[in-house]
């Protein structure tokens, strides 16, 4: 009977300890993507805000501008551009939305981002664009790996069209949330106007014509939740001018937008929560089960060992003719 218990649990122990690498090394890599339906929402502002007024090319205070940004999943692209690249992959329609304190459009610049739902890494296909620009990425956007390293990446800016190192500064606690701090420093460089301007008749090239360009910085800022490589707030100091041209009347510059643009607060919140959750899964696959199931394995293992150990004593010697019978302690009163 101990025999075949010992084999059981030898079989149990082979199971689990196989089924440990299993989860880690194969499951994973297929069950941690990024939904290709996926939609989300972010708003960002900008407080105490320089902006430019386009009826009158003067740049002015206000007291907030707001961004919003969202990224929406287009199944149908997915599973098209998939026949072809050999994986999965996930196509975010992208929407970049600024309005200034009064509600009014500023910009509006969509992007159309193609990428490996599982390492981040970009699907170059038909489509790809930023507000209508085909472009051909290289490196990260929106989004880390699962399992975010502790060094540099290359990160894609939308508004040069250029992909720029995006360093790792260290590692911090965010709402109690162990992070990578990563920040990115694009230096001044000349961008194409939004396609879409807030004055009726004001097009990219009515303003080329009068020779005035466009130019922008920013340093941008990300806190990275490295299990599943989302962040969970963002900054960006960011500036735009318009230089030179008649345009400007005579004037070499003029500051078309400054701002400090921050997360908000209830976005902020939201976000750290959807990460905890799904920080969860992933460790489920990548640490708590696989080590479960190895320990579980090892255990099975110890006890398989012990059984057949004991299986295998020799019975103890039988007692010699005429010796006395063993005797028993006197029973008390």
């Amino acid at each position: 009977m101990r025999r075949t218990a010992s084999l059981v649990l030898l079989a149990c122990a082979v199971f689990f300890a196989a089924l440990s690498p299993l989860l880690r090394w194969y499951a994973f890599p297929r069950l941690a993507r990024i939904p290709a339906n996926q939609y989300q929402a972010v708003v960002m502002v900008a407080r105490n805000a320089t902006l430019l007024d386009y009826g009158t090319m003067k740049a002015k205070k206000v007291p907030r501008v707001t961004i919003v940004q969202t990224l929406k999943g287009d199944v149908a692209a997915a599973r098209r551009i998939e026949k072809t690249a050999g994986r999965d992959v996930v196509v975010w329609d992208g929407l970049s939305y600024v309005q200034g304190p009064d509600g009014k459009m500023v910009s509006e610049i969509p992007e159309r981002y193609i990428f490996d739902s599982h390492s981040q890494e970009p699907v170059h296909a038909t489509g790809e664009m930023v507000d209508g620009d085909p472009v051909k990425r290289d490196g990260i956007e929106f989004k880390w790996p699962f399992l975010t390293e502790k060094r540099d990446y290359e990160y894609f800016d939308a508004q040069t069209r250029t992909t720029n190192p995006i360093h790792y500064k260290g590692t911090r606690t965010f709402r109690g949330v162990k992070v990578y701090y990563f920040e990115q420093t694009v230096p001044w460089t000349r961008v194409a106007l939004p396609k879409k301007m807030p004055v009726q008749g004001i097009t990219p090239e009515s303003v080329a014509r009068t020779g005035t360009t466009r130019w922008y910085t920013t340093v941008r800022k990300f806190w990275v939740e490295p299990v599943t490589g989302a962040p969970v707030n963002g900054e960006e100091i960011h500036q735009e001018e318009l230089r030179g041209g008649t345009l400007l009347g005579g004037r070499a510059k003029v500051t078309a937008f400054t701002g400090d643009v921050k997360m908000r607060e209830d976005y902020v919140e939201h976000t750290v929560a959807l990460v905890k959750h799904n920080r969860t899964i992933v460790l489920l696959l990548t640490s708590y089960l696989p080590w479960g199931f190895l320990s579980l394995g090892v255990a099975l293992l110890a006890l398989s060992l012990y059984l057949e150990a004991r299986g295998r004593r020799p019975p103890p010697p039988p007692a010699r003719a005429g010796a006395p019978p063993p005797t028993r302690p006197p029973r008390g009163p």
